[in-house]
């Protein structure tokens, strides 16, 4: 399968430790929220998300982005 954008928003900010665990992927705070945005294929997304997991994160949203026209 070919990857896709994804947008994921975990609650709370991110330190230097969550930040190294994310490192493929642009992070940007929004308000009390963290946005991670990257490409993943299907496998790399399950890993992402037992990543979130791990780390005791909570997962706010989860969103496929739309291919640039």
């Amino acid at each position: 399968m070919r990857p896709h954008r994804y947008r994921i928003i975990v609650a709370g900010g991110l330190g230097e430790i969550g930040r190294e665990a994310f490192p493929d992927f642009r992070i940007e705070p929004n308000g009390v929220d963290t946005v991670l945005i990257g490409d993943l294929d299907q496998a790399g997304l399950h890993g992402v998300l037992t990543r979130i997991l791990s780390l005791g994160l909570e997962l706010v949203e989860l969103k496929r982005l739309t291919a640039a026209p």
